[in-house]
């Protein structure tokens, strides 16, 4: 049985990351192998995972070998830093899809780059990227930024308790 899974915000090869979201890595190269090995560790090949942007710094070649040694099917929601290179050099990378706008997943999950407005009137959940370790107070936005889940993507069974969780509490 496979498995859909969300992350983002990789920024693979931006040794400024580094600092700039306190990671624990020593430099770029170890961030790298580990966020990929991270990602291999959860993901099965016949798995999906959405990655809500800001994937890779890095030209295409070197992210083409990157997106080839991660598992699963692979969709892309272009990030404010994957935007200048445009849908087909990602496809060209070894994306499976890239969408340019926000999805609707299960008619319930909005997901998008960056935090999109939402209200406890609105029948969503918007699932994001985009702001990194900060987080949004309230039932309707999911950071699934990398820094919050051990630089591993997330089931979607594990975004869903957590709001399904918060939504009866």
């Amino acid at each position: 049985m496979s498995n859909v899974y969300f992350t983002s915000d990789h920024h693979f090869g931006h040794e400024l990351i580094i600092d700039f979201e306190s990671r624990p890595f020593i430099n770029v190269q170890e961030m790298d192998k580990v966020m990929i090995e991270n990602w291999n560790s959860v993901v099965e090949e016949g798995d999906t995972v959405f990655h809500l942007g800001d994937f890779s710094f890095l030209g295409l070649e070197a992210t083409r070998r990157i997106v080839s040694s991660l598992n699963g099917r692979k969709i892309l929601i272009l990030g404010n830093h994957d935007r200048g290179r445009g849908r087909s050099w990602w496809l060209e990378a070894g994306f499976d899809e890239v969408s340019e706008y926000p999805l609707i997943y299960k008619e319930f999950f909005m997901l998008s780059h960056e935090p999109m407005y939402m209200n406890k009137h609105m029948p969503y959940v918007n699932v994001h990227g985009h702001i990194h370790g900060q987080k949004y107070e309230g039932k309707n936005h999911f950071n699934i930024c990398v820094e919050h889940w051990d630089y591993k993507p997330l089931s979607f069974a594990q975004i869903r308790d957590a709001v399904v969780g918060s939504e009866e509490g």
